[in-house]
């Protein structure tokens, strides 16, 4: 099938919106809290891809959620998880988790460590289905795996943790100089990818860390990191 070639939606890393607090340190790459564009409000059923860093000790007050799904990916540090339902745990850098708020739940997420701060990202989809009841998962990804697509969530990946919604969530660690590429699953469906850590030249597009670029209608996405690269591919329906 012919490639289809767009322009991308570009989110630069100086672009993003900020909060500072004095425990807090947070990128919004959309609409969130203060921080309000109406350029940048979603991509999609994608919502929010803030990019935290939480001081020892400190983190964020128990809280409500409803019709979400939220998925928090740990960059360094463990960040210690309670909700409603009962479930208290440690999300660990090597791990993944997601929670379907549902019809309604209330979470804390606070620093597990004393002395170390803990870098995380929080995503949040709009569910394919409204006030289901709320849900909890987590899994440890091989999270030094090169090469290689890691699922992090999909509707229908056993491999992956599911999602409320018709996304895929997948993480590569990309070696310099080597080519790859992403093919969407659906026609309707768009990729927002975002560069945890290296260089990358996406469909003829040069993105640095932090950086974002996302595609609306692109068929095929090739990827080639120009030095040693983490990216994070979120497709999601448009």
């Amino acid at each position: 099938m012919e490639n289809t070639i767009t322009e991308p939606v570009l989110h630069l890393a100086s672009s993003r919106g900020y909060t500072e607090w004095s425990w807090l340190k947070s990128h919004h790459s959309f609409s969130f809290g203060q921080y309000f564009d109406p350029e940048r409000i979603q991509f999609g059923a994608l919502r929010v891809l803030n990019d935290d860093w939480v001081a020892a000790g400190a983190g964020f007050g128990a809280h409500p959620h409803a019709n979400m799904e939220i998925i928090t990916i740990p960059l360094s540090g463990d960040l210690h998880h309670h909700d409603s339902t009962g479930r208290d745990a440690i999300i660990r850098s090597t791990d993944v988790q997601i929670m379907s708020a549902g019809s309604g739940i209330t979470h804390s997420e606070v620093n597990a460590s004393q002395t170390d701060p803990v870098a995380f990202l929080q995503i949040w989809v709009l569910p394919e289905k409204d006030n289901i009841e709320p849900r909890y998962q987590q899994m440890t990804i091989r999270r030094n795996l090169r090469d290689e697509w890691i699922p992090l969530v999909a509707p229908d990946d056993q491999r992956a943790l599911f999602i409320n919604q018709q996304c895929w969530m997948t993480m590569r660690n990309a070696s310099a100089g080597i080519n790859t590429g992403y093919s969407p699953r659906k026609q309707n469906h768009g990729v927002y990818v975002f560069v945890i850590s290296g260089t990358v030249f996406i469909n003829g597009h040069l993105l640095g860390e932090r950086d974002a670029a996302g595609w609306k209608s692109a068929q095929q996405l090739t990827i080639q990191a120009s030095k040693d690269a983490c990216i994070l591919c979120i497709e999601v329906p448009v």
